[in-house]
């Protein structure tokens, strides 16, 4: 909690005037209250009006007072909440751009979007409904405290008494039985959050094998614990507002029992008596909410720990805290003897991997899965630590930021995402200010541009969901398309015929070749078709080099890539069934 409030430092004069509306909201309150009982009760006396005017006056002072300065603290204490929410929703998008890709598989997807919307937002209440509750009801309790006190001591004694029953001891307890249920609740609702999320990401594979029902039903069972859940915190909120309304009831007998004698014995004036009486109505307003600001806390204190476990996790790769300049171009990349591996524990997923890449060379890395190609273009791009040596231009890439490493290094993946948008749009993510005929061009290259062409709205036309509305080819020749407008001097290309038929992977494969002649290319892929125009083939076996050389020295020689050609070629000559 001390942390989430220190992240509140930038938005601390707007609070704190917040704090000043909103005591002067339920001060204006507690003075229409007691203003209201005097005017009525010296009004029954008959006096003259002109002894009631300033009475008056101060009644529609107090009533207009409430209400404009109950609209300044909202509005001022919202505006305070949602820039702190803001700057730490963006921490917490910082924080996962630095873990991706390789510490996001510690959280659950679903669970991620959790945290980053529902615990965030759960953050709010810490500042609208526990603190800025909290100072106001110190402030006019007190107050309110102060003026019974001035008026009969004794009555000062029981509000002061039944203020700390409603505002200390009923939130203390509605805290201490709801902190179970809370961390419950927070739990349910980031589990349920996940289940959802995964029923829909995989709902044609649970539809075609079956396991739908299954899955609706454990989702169906988690609704029903998160609502029980719910449900109990719900009770002891009811049943802190129970003990604070009984605390205010007591309040008013209490200040009527200890009233009435005072003016019978002349301590105190009779027309003050219904000031003494109802002025606890006016003050447990203040105080009302407190058992339910006690339950917010607990929700804020377990989603706070949920966002923190995701901005206290370390980063995969860690930036060099003085970093070397980038080097100019043209650019050579080697490496030698690189190590790697995904978790301290695990085998080394890469062991002892040499590679030269100077200006303009294409060289391939094919293997089976698992042998360690998608884990090299991780440590090219600084997505994961390694051991050995890798350098650009002769400068460490561990010397090096991420960021600077990616400028000059550009990846197109297997999964490239498409985002819901046009044509034009996905690839000019790539460059914001590039011209849709920088765009036709990349396109060309891509061999995309007469298909885009042939479409009612060109460059606008919509791509779906991930790119439901093109099909798989189109997907990865739209993001090569995007990653030849980043005119990346080294082009790094992982799997991109993966999930392809056979037709169309080979002649994307030979397409993605053809556009990049005469860049410095590092193709990573299983299929071995149309590998005869790169310069050199590095295969990989469990992590480590089996063989390296030209197509033509490969095949000529026994050994795994000529075993891999061989089933390769094979497998597109057997018939089909039908």
């Amino acid at each position: 909690i001390l942390r989430l409030i220190r992240f509140a430092r930038p938005g601390r004069g707007r609070l704190v005037l917040a704090v000043v509306f909103g005591g002067l909201a339920l001060g204006s309150g507690a003075g229409l209250m007691a203003t209201s009982a005097w005017l009525i009760s010296r009004a029954a006396q008959h006096p003259p009006v002109l002894m009631l005017m300033v009475a008056i006056v101060a009644v529609r002072a107090f009533g207009l007072g409430r209400g404009v300065f109950r609209y300044a603290e909202r509005l001022v204490g919202h505006d305070a909440t949602f820039r702190i929410l803001a700057d730490l929703r963006a921490r917490v998008y910082e924080r996962l751009e630095r873990l991706a890709p390789g510490g996001l598989p510690a959280f659950r997807s679903g669970d991620l979007l959790n945290r980053l919307v529902a615990d965030v937002d759960a953050v709010q209440d810490l500042f609208l409904r526990v603190l800025l509750p909290c100072a106001v009801a110190a402030v006019v309790g007190g107050a309110s405290v102060g003026l019974a006190w001035a008026l009969l001591p004794s009555a000062g004694v029981v509000l002061l008494l039944a203020l700390v029953l409603a505002g200390v001891v009923a939130p203390w307890l509605s805290a201490a039985v709801s902190r179970r249920a809370e961390r419950r609740t927070t739990d349910l609702r980031g589990e349920l959050t996940s289940h959802v999320v995964d029923t829909l990401q995989g709902a044609p594979e649970l539809i075609a094998y079956g396991a739908a029902p299954e899955q609706l039903a454990k989702a169906a069972q988690l609704d029903r614990e998160f609502t029980r859940a719910t449900a109990r915190s719900a009770t002891t909120a009811g049943a802190g507002a129970a003990l604070s309304a009984l605390a205010g009831g007591l309040a008013v007998w209490g200040s009527l029992m200890v009233g009435v004698p005072a003016v019978r014995s002349g301590a105190l004036d009779g027309v003050l008596l219904a000031v003494v009486v109802l002025l606890p109505l006016a003050a447990f307003e203040v105080v009302a909410g407190l058992p339910l600001a006690a339950q917010y806390m607990e929700r804020v204190r377990r989603s706070a720990t949920r966002i923190f476990a995701v901005l206290d996790s370390p980063p995969p790769v860690r930036d060099p805290d003085e970093s070397a300049p980038l080097p100019v171009a043209p650019y050579t990349l080697a490496l030698e003897n690189v190590r790697a591996r995904w978790t301290p524990d695990a085998p080394y997923a890469l062991d002892g991997i040499s590679l030269d890449l100077t200006p303009g060379r294409r060289c391939a890395i094919v293997g089976p899965s698992g042998s360690g190609k998608t884990t090299l273009t991780a440590v090219l791009l600084r997505f994961l630590e390694f051991t050995g040596g890798a350098s650009l231009n002769g400068v460490d890439l561990r010397a090096l930021t991420g960021d600077d490493v990616r400028r000059v290094i550009g990846l197109c993946a297997q999964d490239a995402h498409l985002f819901d948008s046009t044509i034009g749009e996905n690839i000019r993510l790539a460059r914001p200010a590039a011209t849709d005929d920088e765009i036709r061009d990349v396109l060309r290259r891509a061999r995309l541009a007469d298909w885009v062409e042939s479409l009612p709205r060109g460059l606008g036309t919509r791509v779906g969901e991930h790119g439901a509305q093109v099909s798989g080819g189109q997907r990865q020749r739209i993001a090569l398309a995007r990653a030849l407008l980043a005119d990346f001097p080294i082009l790094l290309l992982d799997e991109p015929a993966e999930h392809l038929d056979i037709a169309t992977a080979d002649e994307l494969t030979a397409d993605l070749l053809t556009a990049t002649e005469g860049r410095t290319t590092l193709l990573v892929t299983h299929r071995l078709a149309g590998l005869d125009a790169v310069d050199e083939i590095v295969v990989l076996d469990e992590g480590r080099v089996a063989d390296r050389g030209t197509h033509t020295d490969l095949l000529a020689r026994p050994g795994l890539y000529s075993t891999l050609w061989h089933r390769e070629h094979t497998a597109t000559r057997t018939p089909e069934f039908n």
